[in-house]
Formats: structure tokens, C-alpha cells, sequence
């Protein structure tokens, strides 16, 4: 058994996606994130994820900002924490 025999196919960020954590829940279907680029914004979760996927403090997600708002974003997916540790494993975040 080879050693990367565990790694799954995780989806990447497109080119208006970005990798980041959530630093806060304020309620809702409102987080707080920071992205990759640095900027901290506020993200939204859509309803089709707002019931499904539970999302929490020091989760890792991929955001597509507002093109109109840029300090803001919607929650597109969320990383397992075994997903988290494989893109930390090959550089993807820190």
C-alpha cells in the first residue's frame, strides 16, 4: 500500500474562487472568513448548504467573492478535515 493511496480527488477553487477559514459564525446563514489573499469578509451560506453541510468555526471552505461587493462572498463548499490536512499536505493553504 503506497502512502498516498488515502488522497481524494478534492475540488479546486476556479479561477473566482478562493480558499479560506471561517473565523467566526455570526448567526444565520452569515460567517466570517479569511481568505487566502489576506482580506477578511463576510461570507454568506446559500441555501442549498444552509440545512445540508454544517459549517463552523475553523472550518476550511472555498469562497466566491462578490464582484460588486468585495468584502463580501458565498460559501461554495466545505472541506472535511481530512480534506483540510490532504490541502495543507500538498501546499494548497497554510
Amino acid at each position: 500500500m503506497t502512502e498516498d493511496s488515502g488522497r481524494r480527488n478534492l475540488r479546486m477553487p476556479n479561477d473566482d474562487e478562493l480558499f479560506a477559514v471561517v473565523t467566526r459564525h455570526d448567526g444565520g446563514n452569515h460567517v466570517r472568513v479569511q481568505c487566502e489573499d489576506g482580506e477578511d469578509r463576510l461570507g454568506r451560506i446559500p441555501g442549498r448548504m444552509k440545512y445540508r453541510t454544517w459549517i463552523e468555526e475553523g472550518d476550511v471552505v472555498l469562497v466566491e467573492p462578490w464582484d460588486w461587493q468585495d468584502e463580501k462572498a458565498n460559501i461554495e463548499w466545505r472541506y472535511t478535515n481530512q480534506d483540510a490536512d490532504q490541502l495543507r499536505e500538498e501546499g494548497h493553504i497554510e
